[in-house]
């Protein structure tokens, strides 16, 4: 296995190799695991992290089920889903905190960006579903508004 530290953007990443077989690397990025497609297969052992890696899939476990920070008594409404996938930087609502329509309840980075995640009606946070650093997926539920 290979290690590498990188500085991008003031930003720094650990970055294992794993493998290489064929066109697909397993590499870990600062412990999330990826199945990386290759343009071109290497013809000898990875000397170094190909720039031109064109594809990049997280592998199957690197996003865990997260229970509810605070159970609801009854977790009954609408859920606020991600549209991308992204760690969770900020819950900004407590379970039972009444919310308007178009009202910030967390806050997502995702491709280094802060997303600004909002209610999508009135009512009352029912449910949290996600911690503060947690990775989730698109379409993953936040926060449940009753």
């Amino acid at each position: 296995m290979k290690q590498y530290r990188f500085k991008i953007n003031g930003n720094q990443y650990n970055v294992d190799i794993n493998s290489v077989e064929g066109n697909i690397a397993s590499v870990s990025v600062n412990g999330t695991s990826y199945q990386v497609e290759l343009e071109d297969s290497p013809a000898a052992p990875v000397q170094a992290v190909p720039v031109q890696a064109s594809v990049m899939t997280p592998a199957a476990a690197p996003v865990q089920a997260v229970p509810a920070t605070k159970p609801a008594a009854s977790g009954a409404g609408k859920p606020v889903t991600s549209p991308l996938p992204g760690v969770i930087i900020a819950i900004k609502v407590n379970v039972g905190d009444s919310v308007k329509a178009g009202q910030e309840v967390a806050v997502l980075e995702a491709m280094k960006m802060e997303n600004s995640i909002e209610a999508v009606q009135d009512g009352t946070v029912t449910a949290i579903h996600v911690g503060k650093g947690d990775s989730i997926l698109e379409g993953a539920p936040i926060v449940t508004i009753g």
